[in-house]
């Protein structure tokens, strides 16, 4: 019986015993090492995820710092037009307003070297020719539109004028038109350098009128980022104070002898030396054929001399931010105008704002020409 089994195979002997009621179970293979392999991957698995989660974050920024909108860099290439122009080296930008060629900054301002080229009319006549014409203030500050009326000198009566407030109306109206005269004439110079700024070739012409600017600014190595600073008009109503605080509102000797409204000095040439002075200084009042070049040096000044190369560094802030000009804000720069430093600032803020000065800055003088130019 034993060796008919032995003669069978492995299948029937399983089928013989299923038909006897027994079980059969097949045995699995290499349990153990199954187990230890399963370990294995989930050792791997674990290990992968915490290697992708550590680099995740660094690679996160890398792909959103590519994706940032590329940082803007200025242009210089119209800056710095002088290279193309000139040939000269290119400027760095805290090389911008330092240095100053004083050698012609006054060639085209008119200083006294003999009798004043105008007439002194008296304040009263002033007053009616003005009334004539319709020049007041308050149509001025409703309309913003000021007559071209040019008076060469102040009158002489300024100072007998009891109502402080008709010498101050009378003052204004005479400064007011030469103010504007003059920011006229650097506006127009404004637009004549930024249409040579914005085109690649110049003229010859062009060329000549850039020199011509340089030395009336004194910008040293054709500098025409320097040149667009200093050429820029003077808030009205910041003018109008200064010259009513330099002249007591034209009423000082300075202004009534010597046209000086500004009280600028000089250590050569014509003026008034004051009468407090001690005998070692050598200054003196600079005196001025016309009101009016003592406007234009006043202005020559603020654009030009060191001490006030925050103001013009305040003003060029507010040109590139499309505000318009702060009178107030400006004044704070002019510290060094007066040796009462601050106070002066003050003063002059409190002249603008007591006298509501700032309603002239956006006003506009009429067009004038040479034959219905209205000269005094």
């Amino acid at each position: 019986m034993i060796k008919k089994y032995q003669s069978m195979s492995i299948t029937e002997i399983k089928k013989i015993l299923i038909k006897k009621g027994f079980k059969i179970y097949k045995l699995k293979k290499n349990t153990l090492s199954s187990r230890f392999k399963s370990l294995y991957l989930s050792a791997l698995a674990s290990l992968f995820i915490i290697g992708i989660s550590s680099i995740l974050p660094s690679t996160f920024q890398l792909i959103s710092g590519s994706l940032k909108k590329n940082k803007v860099v200025e242009n210089y290439s119209k800056k710095y037009l002088d290279k193309a122009l000139s040939g000269e080296k290119l400027i760095s930008d805290n090389k911008i307003d330092e240095a100053l060629d004083e050698r012609h900054l006054y060639e085209d301002v008119e200083i006294e070297s003999g009798p004043s080229k105008s007439v002194r009319i008296e304040a009263s006549i002033l007053n009616q020719v003005f009334e004539d014409d319709n020049y007041n203030l308050k149509k001025v500050r409703k309309d913003k539109l000021v007559k071209p009326f040019e008076v060469g000198m102040l009158p002489g009566e300024l100072k007998q004028i009891e109502s402080s407030k008709s010498r101050k109306d009378l003052f204004i109206r005479i400064v007011l038109p030469l103010v504007l005269s003059e920011n006229n004439r650097i506006k127009r110079d404004r637009t004549t350098l930024f249409k040579i700024l914005n085109k690649n070739n110049n003229s010859k012409s062009e060329k000549n009128w850039l020199t011509k600017k340089f030395k009336q600014y004194g910008v040293v190595n054709k500098d025409l980022s320097t040149l667009k600073i200093r050429m820029d008009i003077i808030p009205v109503s910041l003018a109008i104070a200064q010259a009513a605080k330099e002249t007591g509102w034209g009423t000082s000797r300075f202004a009534i002898e010597g046209n000086a409204l500004f009280g600028q000095w000089t250590y050569s040439g014509e003026g008034i030396r004051p009468a407090g002075a001690d005998k070692d200084d050598k200054h003196k009042i600079a005196t001025f054929s016309v009101l009016k070049a003592s406007v234009r040096a006043y202005q020559r000044n603020l654009n030009t001399h060191s001490s006030y190369k925050q103001f013009r560094k305040s003003r060029a802030i507010q040109r590139d931010n499309d505000e318009k000009l702060n009178s107030l804000e400006l004044a704070n720069y002019l510290n060094h105008y007066a040796e009462t430093g601050e106070e002066y600032t003050k003063t002059l803020k409190i002249i603008i704002q007591q006298n509501k000065l700032q309603d002239f800055d956006d006003a506009k003088i009429l067009p004038t020409n040479i034959e219905n130019k209205n000269n005094i």
